[in-house]
């Protein structure tokens, strides 16, 4: 079952560009994603009439980019990405308050998490703010799948 989130696409060009630094194809995000979660002294550095671009790399510190090659990194973002930081107090959903570390200790007591479903709850109550609160600008929900599954891959061992 494929459940939309509350976010709008974002504004797409023909051909995603690619990152900068590191080359991978990014994901075109809405400028409020932008200015919403840029540090002060980034958001004066914003040029609103250009797409943006959100790098999901792992080990690139680049977070946002455009075709012109302007870049804003973790360390302009006011929030630790997801993508970018594996600690366990890190957000997985920006929106709800789940982070590794709830997900893995709710599986550690009771071999499973109920962040997805609460989440969907949330996002079919039109609750969700994935565009204003998540770096990558939309939902978080394979996010949330995919760090359920390694903990629970993990409780198994």
């Amino acid at each position: 079952m494929t459940e939309t989130c509350c976010c709008t696409p974002a504004s797409q060009t023909p051909v995603d560009p690619c990152c900068p630094v590191n080359g991978e194809k990014g994901k075109g995000v809405q400028l409020i994603t932008l200015k919403s979660l840029l540090k002060p002294s980034a958001l004066e550095e914003l040029e609103p009439n250009t797409d943006y671009f959100f790098c999901g790399t792992p080990d690139c510190q680049v977070v946002y980019f455009n075709s012109e090659g302007q870049i804003f990194t973790t360390d302009q973002i006011k929030v630790p990405v997801f993508q970018k930081d594996e600690g366990l107090d890190v957000p997985v959903c920006y929106c709800f308050g789940w982070t590794r570390e709830r997900i893995q200790q709710e599986i550690t007591q009771t071999g499973r998490s109920s962040a997805e479903i609460s989440i969907r709850n949330h996002v079919r109550a039109k609750r969700c703010g994935c565009e204003v609160n998540n770096p990558q600008g939309s939902c978080c929900l394979a996010n949330v799948r995919q760090v359920t599954r390694k903990f629970q891959q993990d409780e198994k061992k």
